[in-house]
Protein backbone atom coordinates (compact mmCIF):
# COMPACT_ATOMS: atom_id res chain seq x y z
CA UNK A 1 0.00 0.00 0.00
CA UNK A 2 3.19 2.40 0.95
CA UNK A 3 4.72 1.25 -2.50
CA UNK A 4 1.38 2.54 -4.23
CA UNK A 5 1.04 5.70 -2.44
CA UNK A 6 4.75 6.31 -3.79
CA UNK A 7 3.91 5.29 -6.98
CA UNK A 8 0.59 7.52 -7.09
CA UNK A 9 2.89 10.18 -6.18
CA UNK A 10 5.36 10.10 -9.09
CA UNK A 11 2.73 9.97 -11.31
CA UNK A 12 1.09 12.92 -10.30
CA UNK A 13 4.50 14.72 -10.48
CA UNK A 14 5.28 13.30 -13.80
CA UNK A 15 1.63 14.42 -14.99
CA UNK A 16 1.81 18.07 -14.08
CA UNK A 17 5.46 18.62 -15.29
CA UNK A 18 3.84 16.68 -18.71
CA UNK A 19 0.76 19.38 -18.29
CA UNK A 20 3.12 22.21 -18.16
CA UNK A 21 4.81 21.24 -21.44
CA UNK A 22 1.56 20.82 -23.16
CA UNK A 23 0.35 23.97 -21.96
CA UNK A 24 3.25 26.09 -22.57
CA UNK A 25 3.11 24.52 -26.26
CA UNK A 26 -0.44 25.56 -26.39
CA UNK A 27 0.08 29.32 -25.31
CA UNK A 28 0.30 32.47 -27.73
CA UNK A 29 3.79 31.50 -29.51
CA UNK A 30 4.02 35.37 -29.36
CA UNK A 31 4.61 34.96 -25.76
CA UNK A 32 7.41 32.92 -25.88
CA UNK A 33 9.13 33.64 -28.69
CA UNK A 34 10.89 37.52 -29.01
CA UNK A 35 9.19 40.41 -29.67
CA UNK A 36 8.15 40.86 -33.15
CA UNK A 37 10.84 42.56 -35.56
CA UNK A 38 11.36 46.44 -36.97
CA UNK A 39 11.46 46.56 -40.67
CA UNK A 40 14.94 46.84 -41.27
CA UNK A 41 14.94 49.87 -43.52
CA UNK A 42 13.46 51.60 -41.02
CA UNK A 43 15.86 51.11 -38.00
CA UNK A 44 18.73 51.79 -40.40
CA UNK A 45 16.92 55.38 -40.64
CA UNK A 46 16.70 55.94 -37.41
CA UNK A 47 20.30 55.11 -36.09
CA UNK A 48 21.53 57.18 -39.20
CA UNK A 49 18.79 60.00 -38.38
CA UNK A 50 20.42 59.56 -34.74
CA UNK A 51 23.86 59.83 -35.66
CA UNK A 52 23.39 62.85 -37.20
CA UNK A 53 22.38 64.78 -33.77
CA UNK A 54 24.60 63.18 -31.74
CA UNK A 55 28.04 62.66 -34.00
CA UNK A 56 29.45 59.37 -35.46
CA UNK A 57 30.98 58.19 -32.47
CA UNK A 58 26.91 56.66 -31.45
CA UNK A 59 27.11 53.12 -32.90
CA UNK A 60 23.66 52.40 -32.34
CA UNK A 61 23.17 48.85 -34.24
CA UNK A 62 25.84 47.99 -31.34
CA UNK A 63 24.88 49.82 -28.90
CA UNK A 64 21.12 49.12 -29.21
CA UNK A 65 20.24 45.91 -31.47
CA UNK A 66 16.78 46.28 -30.31
CA UNK A 67 15.68 50.36 -30.56
CA UNK A 68 11.75 48.64 -29.34
CA UNK A 69 12.76 45.51 -27.38
CA UNK A 70 14.88 44.90 -24.63
CA UNK A 71 17.43 46.99 -25.00
CA UNK A 72 15.40 50.78 -25.55
CA UNK A 73 17.08 53.89 -27.04
CA UNK A 74 16.24 56.48 -24.52
CA UNK A 75 13.81 58.86 -25.99
CA UNK A 76 12.68 56.47 -28.76
CA UNK A 77 9.34 54.79 -28.62
CA UNK A 78 7.95 52.77 -30.87
CA UNK A 79 4.20 51.01 -31.33
CA UNK A 80 3.21 47.84 -32.76
CA UNK A 81 1.54 48.37 -36.28
CA UNK A 82 0.60 45.59 -38.42
CA UNK A 83 3.07 42.83 -37.10
CA UNK A 84 6.22 45.43 -37.04
CA UNK A 85 7.64 47.90 -34.05
CA UNK A 86 7.45 51.28 -35.65
CA UNK A 87 9.15 54.47 -33.85
CA UNK A 88 6.30 56.86 -33.18
CA UNK A 89 8.25 59.20 -30.86
CA UNK A 90 11.73 60.78 -31.01
CA UNK A 91 13.09 63.00 -28.56
CA UNK A 92 16.20 64.41 -29.25
CA UNK A 93 18.21 66.74 -26.19
CA UNK A 94 19.26 66.65 -22.66
CA UNK A 95 15.84 65.96 -21.14
CA UNK A 96 17.19 63.65 -19.03
CA UNK A 97 20.55 62.62 -17.80
CA UNK A 98 20.53 59.61 -19.71
CA UNK A 99 18.64 61.31 -23.31
CA UNK A 100 20.61 61.48 -26.19
CA UNK A 101 23.15 64.22 -26.35
CA UNK A 102 23.91 66.35 -29.22
CA UNK A 103 27.27 66.40 -30.31
CA UNK A 104 28.52 70.26 -31.58
CA UNK A 105 28.12 69.15 -34.92
CA UNK A 106 24.26 68.45 -34.98
CA UNK A 107 23.13 67.96 -38.07
CA UNK A 108 19.44 67.52 -39.72
CA UNK A 109 19.75 64.12 -42.28
CA UNK A 110 17.10 62.94 -44.72
CA UNK A 111 16.83 59.91 -42.62
CA UNK A 112 14.40 61.18 -40.13
CA UNK A 113 12.29 61.75 -43.28
CA UNK A 114 12.00 58.04 -43.67
CA UNK A 115 10.53 57.21 -40.00
CA UNK A 116 6.67 57.82 -41.87
CA UNK A 117 4.84 56.21 -38.33
CA UNK A 118 6.20 59.39 -36.14
CA UNK A 119 3.67 60.84 -34.35
CA UNK A 120 6.11 63.30 -32.00
CA UNK A 121 9.44 65.18 -32.78
CA UNK A 122 11.36 66.99 -30.04
CA UNK A 123 14.71 68.68 -29.77
CA UNK A 124 15.13 70.33 -26.93
CA UNK A 125 19.01 71.62 -26.40
CA UNK A 126 20.48 70.33 -29.52
CA UNK A 127 21.26 72.96 -31.67
CA UNK A 128 23.21 75.36 -29.14
CA UNK A 129 25.83 77.34 -30.94
CA UNK A 130 24.48 79.88 -33.42
CA UNK A 131 28.02 81.12 -34.40
CA UNK A 132 29.98 77.35 -34.64
CA UNK A 133 26.96 75.48 -35.89
CA UNK A 134 24.11 77.82 -36.91
CA UNK A 135 21.53 75.09 -38.08
CA UNK A 136 17.93 75.80 -40.07
CA UNK A 137 14.90 73.32 -40.19
CA UNK A 138 14.91 71.73 -43.29
CA UNK A 139 12.68 73.51 -45.54
CA UNK A 140 11.70 69.87 -47.51
CA UNK A 141 10.13 66.61 -46.64
CA UNK A 142 7.93 67.17 -44.06
CA UNK A 143 5.24 66.70 -46.62
CA UNK A 144 6.11 62.72 -45.60
CA UNK A 145 5.25 63.14 -41.96
CA UNK A 146 2.25 64.91 -42.79
CA UNK A 147 -0.04 61.36 -42.18
CA UNK A 148 1.25 60.84 -38.92
CA UNK A 149 3.31 63.82 -37.52
CA UNK A 150 0.92 65.42 -34.66
CA UNK A 151 3.35 66.77 -32.49
CA UNK A 152 6.41 69.11 -33.06
CA UNK A 153 8.80 70.56 -31.02
CA UNK A 154 11.87 72.59 -30.80
CA UNK A 155 12.66 74.06 -27.30
CA UNK A 156 16.07 75.90 -26.42
CA UNK A 157 17.81 75.68 -29.72
CA UNK A 158 20.18 79.11 -29.36
CA UNK A 159 21.52 77.72 -32.63
CA UNK A 160 19.09 77.03 -35.05
CA UNK A 161 18.25 80.15 -36.73
CA UNK A 162 16.55 81.14 -40.31
CA UNK A 163 12.81 81.09 -41.07
CA UNK A 164 9.89 78.76 -40.23
CA UNK A 165 9.67 76.82 -43.59
CA UNK A 166 6.07 77.23 -45.23
CA UNK A 167 6.09 73.32 -45.95
CA UNK A 168 5.61 72.79 -42.04
CA UNK A 169 2.01 73.60 -42.91
CA UNK A 170 1.66 70.38 -44.66
CA UNK A 171 1.87 68.97 -41.54
CA UNK A 172 -2.25 68.51 -41.14
CA UNK A 173 -2.54 66.24 -38.17
CA UNK A 174 -0.44 68.33 -36.14
CA UNK A 175 -1.77 69.43 -32.82
CA UNK A 176 0.87 70.60 -31.27
CA UNK A 177 3.81 72.96 -32.74
CA UNK A 178 6.20 74.42 -30.38
CA UNK A 179 9.09 76.80 -31.30
CA UNK A 180 10.19 77.90 -27.40
CA UNK A 181 13.62 79.72 -26.99
CA UNK A 182 15.26 79.32 -30.19
CA UNK A 183 16.89 82.04 -32.84
CA UNK A 184 14.56 81.86 -35.27
CA UNK A 185 13.57 85.42 -37.45
CA UNK A 186 11.58 86.59 -40.15
CA UNK A 187 7.83 86.27 -40.60
CA UNK A 188 5.37 84.09 -39.61
CA UNK A 189 4.01 81.94 -42.30
CA UNK A 190 0.68 82.78 -43.36
CA UNK A 191 0.24 79.33 -44.24
CA UNK A 192 0.27 78.69 -40.07
CA UNK A 193 -3.34 78.90 -40.88
CA UNK A 194 -3.82 75.98 -42.60
CA UNK A 195 -2.95 73.47 -39.71
CA UNK A 196 -6.87 73.58 -39.02
CA UNK A 197 -6.06 70.64 -35.65
CA UNK A 198 -3.62 72.52 -33.75
CA UNK A 199 -4.28 73.03 -30.22
CA UNK A 200 -1.13 74.44 -28.91
CA UNK A 201 0.66 77.30 -31.15
CA UNK A 202 4.10 78.20 -29.08
CA UNK A 203 6.41 80.35 -30.99
CA UNK A 204 7.93 82.36 -27.76
CA UNK A 205 11.27 83.81 -27.28
CA UNK A 206 12.22 83.63 -30.56
CA UNK A 207 13.19 86.88 -32.95
CA UNK A 208 10.09 86.63 -35.36
CA UNK A 209 9.32 90.15 -36.89
CA UNK A 210 6.70 91.40 -39.04
CA UNK A 211 2.64 91.34 -38.34
CA UNK A 212 0.85 88.23 -36.81
CA UNK A 213 -1.19 86.33 -39.48
CA UNK A 214 -4.82 86.73 -39.72
CA UNK A 215 -4.74 83.79 -40.82
CA UNK A 216 -4.34 82.54 -37.11
CA UNK A 217 -7.14 84.09 -36.09
CA UNK A 218 -8.92 81.09 -37.92
CA UNK A 219 -7.47 78.03 -36.21
CA UNK A 220 -10.66 77.45 -34.37
CA UNK A 221 -8.79 74.53 -32.17
CA UNK A 222 -6.84 76.30 -30.62
CA UNK A 223 -6.33 75.92 -26.72
CA UNK A 224 -3.05 78.14 -26.16
CA UNK A 225 -1.29 80.61 -28.45
CA UNK A 226 1.91 82.13 -26.84
CA UNK A 227 3.52 84.46 -29.30
CA UNK A 228 5.57 86.31 -26.19
CA UNK A 229 8.51 87.58 -26.68
CA UNK A 230 9.83 88.37 -30.38
CA UNK A 231 9.80 91.47 -32.17
CA UNK A 232 6.43 91.01 -34.15
CA UNK A 233 4.84 94.38 -35.18
CA UNK A 234 1.70 96.02 -36.42
CA UNK A 235 -1.75 95.87 -35.86
CA UNK A 236 -4.28 93.07 -34.95
CA UNK A 237 -7.19 92.80 -37.31
CA UNK A 238 -10.49 94.11 -35.58
CA UNK A 239 -11.92 90.36 -35.49
CA UNK A 240 -9.08 89.15 -33.81
CA UNK A 241 -10.43 86.28 -31.24
CA UNK A 242 -13.64 86.24 -32.43
CA UNK A 243 -13.24 82.26 -34.01
CA UNK A 244 -10.85 81.62 -31.02
CA UNK A 245 -13.80 80.80 -28.20
CA UNK A 246 -11.64 77.28 -27.43
CA UNK A 247 -8.59 79.79 -26.59
CA UNK A 248 -7.61 79.14 -22.57
CA UNK A 249 -4.49 81.13 -22.96
CA UNK A 250 -3.58 84.11 -25.08
CA UNK A 251 -0.20 85.41 -24.69
CA UNK A 252 1.05 88.43 -26.98
CA UNK A 253 2.96 89.81 -24.75
CA UNK A 254 7.18 91.23 -24.85
CA UNK A 255 6.38 92.69 -28.78
CA UNK A 256 5.93 95.66 -30.34
CA UNK A 257 2.14 95.34 -31.39
CA UNK A 258 0.06 98.90 -31.81
CA UNK A 259 -2.99 100.51 -32.21
CA UNK A 260 -6.06 99.32 -30.67
CA UNK A 261 -6.61 96.11 -28.51
CA UNK A 262 -9.13 94.31 -30.70
CA UNK A 263 -12.97 94.30 -29.11
CA UNK A 264 -12.99 90.17 -30.67
CA UNK A 265 -10.73 89.79 -27.77
CA UNK A 266 -13.66 89.23 -25.46
CA UNK A 267 -15.10 86.16 -26.89
CA UNK A 268 -12.16 84.36 -25.22
CA UNK A 269 -14.85 83.22 -22.77
CA UNK A 270 -13.10 79.97 -21.48
CA UNK A 271 -9.37 82.41 -21.51
CA UNK A 272 -8.24 81.83 -18.24
CA UNK A 273 -5.00 83.97 -18.80
CA UNK A 274 -4.45 87.17 -21.05
CA UNK A 275 -1.45 88.90 -20.92
CA UNK A 276 -0.97 91.73 -23.66
CA UNK A 277 2.05 93.45 -21.83
CA UNK A 278 4.73 95.31 -22.91
CA UNK A 279 3.71 96.29 -26.27
CA UNK A 280 2.32 99.46 -28.26
CA UNK A 281 -1.20 99.32 -28.14
CA UNK A 282 -3.49 102.44 -27.39
CA UNK A 283 -6.82 103.74 -28.04
CA UNK A 284 -7.83 102.62 -24.31
CA UNK A 285 -9.06 99.51 -22.40
CA UNK A 286 -12.14 98.14 -24.45
CA UNK A 287 -15.47 97.09 -23.53
CA UNK A 288 -15.57 93.85 -24.11
CA UNK A 289 -12.91 92.61 -21.19
CA UNK A 290 -16.03 92.43 -19.00
CA UNK A 291 -17.00 89.33 -21.06
CA UNK A 292 -14.15 87.39 -19.77
CA UNK A 293 -15.90 85.55 -17.19
CA UNK A 294 -13.42 82.78 -17.30
CA UNK A 295 -10.12 84.85 -16.74
CA UNK A 296 -7.99 84.20 -13.94
CA UNK A 297 -5.33 86.58 -14.81
CA UNK A 298 -5.35 89.79 -16.90
CA UNK A 299 -1.98 91.70 -17.61
CA UNK A 300 -1.94 94.56 -20.03
CA UNK A 301 0.68 96.42 -18.13
CA UNK A 302 3.77 98.63 -19.95
CA UNK A 303 1.50 100.02 -22.93
CA UNK A 304 0.62 103.11 -23.83
CA UNK A 305 -3.01 102.23 -23.86
CA UNK A 306 -4.71 105.67 -21.97
CA UNK A 307 -8.40 106.57 -21.91
CA UNK A 308 -9.66 105.32 -17.46
CA UNK A 309 -11.21 102.22 -15.81
CA UNK A 310 -14.76 103.47 -15.90
CA UNK A 311 -16.31 101.61 -18.72
CA UNK A 312 -15.85 98.05 -17.58
CA UNK A 313 -18.15 96.52 -15.06
CA UNK A 314 -15.00 94.96 -13.27
CA UNK A 315 -17.58 93.62 -10.84
CA UNK A 316 -18.48 90.76 -13.59
CA UNK A 317 -14.74 89.01 -13.80
CA UNK A 318 -15.60 87.07 -10.77
CA UNK A 319 -12.74 84.66 -11.45
CA UNK A 320 -10.10 87.09 -11.90
CA UNK A 321 -6.81 86.55 -9.79
CA UNK A 322 -4.46 88.42 -11.30
CA UNK A 323 -5.21 92.32 -12.59
CA UNK A 324 -1.88 94.09 -13.38
CA UNK A 325 -3.00 97.44 -15.64
CA UNK A 326 0.51 99.26 -14.14
CA UNK A 327 2.27 101.83 -16.46
CA UNK A 328 -0.49 102.59 -18.93
CA UNK A 329 -0.93 106.38 -18.91
CA UNK A 330 -4.57 105.52 -17.54
CA UNK A 331 -6.48 108.53 -15.80
CA UNK A 332 -9.36 109.62 -13.97
CA UNK A 333 -10.51 107.18 -10.54
CA UNK A 334 -10.41 103.94 -9.38
CA UNK A 335 -13.81 102.76 -9.71
CA UNK A 336 -15.03 100.93 -6.86
CA UNK A 337 -16.83 98.67 -8.37
CA UNK A 338 -13.22 96.84 -8.40
CA UNK A 339 -14.21 95.82 -5.12
CA UNK A 340 -16.42 93.39 -6.69
CA UNK A 341 -13.71 91.31 -7.76
CA UNK A 342 -13.72 88.46 -4.72
CA UNK A 343 -10.94 86.42 -5.85
CA UNK A 344 -8.45 89.19 -6.45
CA UNK A 345 -5.07 88.61 -4.95
CA UNK A 346 -2.91 91.07 -7.11
CA UNK A 347 -3.97 94.76 -7.92
CA UNK A 348 -1.34 96.56 -9.54
CA UNK A 349 -2.60 100.44 -10.97
CA UNK A 350 1.05 101.86 -10.63
CA UNK A 351 2.51 104.19 -12.53
CA UNK A 352 -0.10 105.69 -14.26
CA UNK A 353 -2.13 109.05 -13.54
CA UNK A 354 -5.12 108.19 -11.83
CA UNK A 355 -6.66 110.83 -9.67
CA UNK A 356 -9.36 110.91 -6.37
CA UNK A 357 -9.88 109.15 -3.29
CA UNK A 358 -9.55 105.32 -3.18
CA UNK A 359 -12.59 103.06 -2.08
CA UNK A 360 -11.85 101.79 1.52
CA UNK A 361 -14.06 98.63 0.29
CA UNK A 362 -10.89 97.33 -1.87
CA UNK A 363 -9.30 97.03 1.04
CA UNK A 364 -12.36 94.26 2.30
CA UNK A 365 -11.25 92.01 -1.19
CA UNK A 366 -10.71 88.63 0.93
CA UNK A 367 -8.21 87.23 -0.94
CA UNK A 368 -6.12 90.59 -1.49
CA UNK A 369 -1.92 90.39 -0.69
CA UNK A 370 -0.55 92.57 -3.06
CA UNK A 371 -2.13 96.25 -3.97
CA UNK A 372 0.26 98.40 -5.80
CA UNK A 373 -1.10 102.21 -6.22
CA UNK A 374 2.00 104.05 -6.08
CA UNK A 375 3.08 107.03 -8.62
CA UNK A 376 -0.33 108.11 -9.64
CA UNK A 377 -2.38 111.57 -8.58
CA UNK A 378 -4.42 109.82 -5.89
CA UNK A 379 -6.05 112.19 -3.39
CA UNK A 380 -7.92 112.07 0.17
CA UNK A 381 -7.33 109.90 2.76
CA UNK A 382 -6.49 106.36 3.04
CA UNK A 383 -9.31 104.67 4.88
CA UNK A 384 -7.97 101.11 5.36
CA UNK A 385 -8.00 99.43 8.79
CA UNK A 386 -5.05 98.87 10.41
CA UNK A 387 -5.44 94.91 9.67
CA UNK A 388 -5.20 95.65 6.25
CA UNK A 389 -1.66 97.42 6.38
CA UNK A 390 -0.72 94.74 9.28
CA UNK A 391 -1.94 91.83 6.13
CA UNK A 392 -0.40 93.43 3.47
CA UNK A 393 3.04 94.54 4.76
CA UNK A 394 5.84 95.46 2.00
CA UNK A 395 3.14 94.44 -0.46
CA UNK A 396 1.05 97.53 -0.32
CA UNK A 397 2.91 100.39 -2.09
CA UNK A 398 1.16 103.79 -2.24
CA UNK A 399 4.09 106.21 -2.60
CA UNK A 400 4.22 109.07 -5.02
CA UNK A 401 0.92 110.69 -4.72
CA UNK A 402 1.69 114.24 -3.61
CA UNK A 403 -2.01 114.51 -2.57
CA UNK A 404 -2.85 111.43 -0.78
CA UNK A 405 -2.56 110.88 2.98
CA UNK A 406 -2.87 108.52 5.93
CA UNK A 407 -4.53 109.16 9.53
CA UNK A 408 -2.00 109.51 12.91
CA UNK A 409 -3.56 106.53 14.39
CA UNK A 410 -2.53 104.19 11.49
CA UNK A 411 1.35 104.87 12.40
CA UNK A 412 2.61 101.08 13.00
CA UNK A 413 4.93 100.07 15.90
CA UNK A 414 6.34 97.38 12.88
CA UNK A 415 8.52 98.70 10.39
CA UNK A 416 7.75 96.39 7.62
CA UNK A 417 3.42 96.49 8.05
CA UNK A 418 4.13 100.28 7.62
CA UNK A 419 6.59 99.93 4.83
CA UNK A 420 3.75 100.66 2.23
CA UNK A 421 2.84 104.02 3.70
CA UNK A 422 6.60 104.94 3.41
CA UNK A 423 6.15 108.05 1.21
CA UNK A 424 2.53 109.01 2.13
CA UNK A 425 2.52 112.61 4.59
CA UNK A 426 0.38 112.23 7.25
CA UNK A 427 -3.43 113.98 7.01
Amino acid sequence: MKNLIVMNKSSVLVFLLFGLFVLCECEDEDQFLPVSPMVKKEQEALYSAIQGFVGNSWNGSDLYPDPCGWTPIQGVYCDLLDGYWHVTVLNIGLVFDNSLQCSPNAKFTHHLFELIHLRSLSFFHCFSSPRENPIRIPSSNWERLSNSLESLEFRSNGGLIGTIPVSISYLKKLRTLVFLENGLTGDLPIELGNLVNLKQLVLAGNKFTGQIPPSLGGLTELLIMDLSRNNLTGTLMLTFGCNLTSLLKLDLSNNKLEGKIPEGIGRLKNATLLDLSRNKFSGGLIQSFQQLVSLKEMVISNNPLGGDLMGIEWGKLQNLEILDLSNMGLTGLVPESMAGMKKLRYLGLNDNSLTGNLSPKLASLPCLSALYINDNNLTGKLEFAEGFYKKMGRKFRAWNNSNLCYQPEMILSSSSSSHGLNGVKLC
